[in-house]
C-alpha cells in the first residue's frame, strides 16, 4: 500500500482528519438517537416521525442551500453549520440529563439539526474538489468515504459502551465536542477562494474533446430562482448524473430499514446496548473494507455497471438482514450492505463531481442531497409505518425487494448508465 495521493494536499488532509473525528461523534449521536426513541416508545412508528422531521428541511431548503454554496464562501458556510450542529448536540445532552426530554422535544431539536445539515451538505461536498487536483478527486472521495465509515465504526461501537456505562446524555455531549475538530480544520486551512477560482473548469470543445478551461467567476446579482432553475436544467440534461440520483433515491428509500435496528436488537435478537453498538457499526465496517480497496485504485472502469450491480446486491443483503434471527448472521448482512453501499456511493460521488463544472457544484450537490438524504429519511417514514402495520421482518425484506426492482428499472429506462465507462467526454454521454 502507498500513501494515497489526495493526502499530499495539506488542506484536504486537515479536512479529512476533522471529518473523521466529527463523523465518529455524529454516528454516535445518530444511533443513540434511535436507541433513545426505542426507550421512549416501543412502537416502530416513531421511526416514521423522526424520518419526517429529518426529511422536510432537506426538501424545503436544499435548493436554496445549493445556491448559497455557489454564491458564498463554502468554507465559512461549513463553519457556521458545524457550530449550529454542535449547539443542537449540546441541547440534546442537557435536556436528556435534566430528565425533561419528550418525544416532541426530541423531534424539535432534530428538526433544527436537519436545517443545519441541509446547508452543510452542499457547502462541504462542493468544497472537496477545490482541495485536490482533478486527477485525485476519485481518490479523495474514496478517502472521505473511508473517514465516514471509520467514524461510522468507532461512533456506534463507542455509543453502546457510553449508553451502558455513562448514559444517553454523554453520547450527545461527546458529539458536541467532536464538531470542534471540523471547525478547527476549516479555520486552519485558511481562505481557499483563490484555490476555487484556479480550479474552476468546464469540459468543452469539439465532440469527443475533454479540454479543461477556466471559467470566469460568476456574478451573484441574478435571482435565486433563476439559479435554481439553471441547476435543475443542468441535471435534466445530464442523463448519467440524473440516473445515479434516481438510483440513490430509490435504493436508499427501499433499504433504509436498518434504522429499525434498535427494535431488531431488542425485540428479535434480544441483545443489549453494547451488542447494538456493534450491529450499528457493521455497515460501516463493510464500507471501510471496500473503501480501502478503492483507495489503491488509480482508475476504475465500467462504473455504470458497477453502480447498478452494487445497488441490486445492496437490496439482496437487506433481504438477508430482514430474515435473520441470529446476531452473527445479522452482523454479516449489515457488513455486506456496507460493502455494496460503499462501492456505489464512492462511484456516484466521483461521477457527479467529474461531470459538473465548479460554478455549478453547489446547486448540483443540493439537488443530489434531496435524493441521497431525502431517500433514506423518507424511507424511515415508510419502514416505520410498514413495521407498525406488518411487522419488522416484512418491513425490511420488502424494502430489499424494492431496491432490487428499482435498480433493474433504472438500468432498463436509462441504458446510458449501464454503458458508462468513466472516461468518456461529456459530449459522448449527454
Amino acid at each position: 500500500m502507498t500513501i494515497p495521493p489526495a493526502f499530499k494536499s495539506r488542506p484536504f488532509l486537515m479536512y479529512w482528519i476533522g471529518h473523521l473525528i466529527s463523523i465518529a461523534g455524529s454516528q454516535m449521536q445518530l444511533w443513540a438517537l434511535y436507541w433513545h426513541l426505542r426507550t421512549i416508545s416501543d412502537q416502530p412508528v416513531v421511526i416514521s416521525g423522526i424520518g419526517l422531521v429529518r426529511f422536510l428541511p432537506v426538501i424545503l431548503l436544499s435548493l436554496i442551500a445549493g445556491v448559497a454554496a455557489d454564491r458564498f464562501d463554502r468554507r465559512k458556510m461549513a463553519i457556521l453549520t458545524q457550530i449550529a450542529l454542535g449547539l443542537v448536540a449540546l441541547m440534546l445532552g442537557l435536556t436528556t440529563s435534566w430528565g425533561v426530554m419528550t418525544l416532541w422535544l426530541l423531534f424539535g431539536l432534530v428538526t433544527i439539526q436537519s436545517v443545519a445539515v441541509a446547508f452543510d451538505g452542499p457547502a462541504r461536498q462542493a468544497l472537496i474538489p477545490s482541495l485536490v487536483p482533478r486527477e485525485n478527486l476519485a481518490n479523495a472521495y474514496s478517502l472521505t468515504s473511508i473517514a465516514s465509515k471509520v467514524g461510522g465504526i468507532l461512533g456506534p461501537a463507542i455509543c453502546g459502551v457510553v449508553i451502558a456505562f455513562l448514559g444517553l446524555q454523554w453520547a450527545y455531549w461527546i458529539n458536541a465536542i467532536s464538531y470542534l475538530a471540523v471547525i478547527a480544520a476549516l479555520i486552519a486551512m485558511g481562505d481557499i477562494r483563490t484555490v476555487i477560482e484556479k480550479k474552476a473548469f468546464e469540459l468543452r470543445g469539439s465532440p469527443g474533446s475533454s479540454e479543461i478551461v477556466p471559467v470566469p467567476a460568476r456574478g451573484t446579482g441574478r435571482g435565486t430562482f433563476r439559479d435554481i432553475r439553471e441547476g435543475i436544467e443542468f441535471i435534466k440534461n445530464s442523463p448519467i448524473i440524473f440516473s445515479v440520483m434516481i438510483l440513490d433515491f430509490f435504493g436508499t428509500f427501499f433499504s433504509s430499514a436498518n434504522t429499525l435496528l434498535p427494535f431488531v436488537a431488542r425485540d428479535i435478537l434480544h441483545v443489549g446496548p453494547i451488542q447494538y453498538g456493534w450491529l450499528s457499526a457493521s455497515q460501516s465496517i463493510g464500507t471501510v473494507i471496500i473503501g480501502l480497496y478503492l483507495s489503491q485504485k488509480t482508475k476504475l472502469l465500467r462504473q455504470g455497471m458497477l453502480i447498478s450491480i452494487s445497488v441490486a446486491m445492496f437490496g439482496l443483503a437487506t433481504i438477508l438482514f430482514g430474515i435473520s434471527t441470529s446476531f452473527w448472521l445479522t452482523m454479516l448482512a449489515l457488513i455486506l450492505i456496507g460493502v455494496f453501499d460503499g462501492l456505489s456511493t464512492i462511484i456516484r460521488n466521483t461521477v457527479r463531481q467529474l461531470l459538473t463544472p465548479d460554478a455549478m457544484r453547489g446547486r448540483m450537490m443540493s439537488i443530489t442531497q434531496i435524493f441521497f438524504k431525502g431517500g433514506p429519511q423518507l424511507g424511515e417514514v415508510e419502514s416505520g409505518l410498514a413495521a407498525q402495520i406488518f411487522g419488522l421482518p416484512f418491513a425490511i425484506v420488502s424494502g430489499g425487494v424494492g431496491c432490487v426492482m428499482a435498480a433493474c428499472i433504472v438500468v432498463r429506462k436509462i441504458p446510458q448508465l449501464w454503458n458508462y465507462n468513466g472516461d468518456e467526454a461529456i459530449q459522448d454521454i449527454s
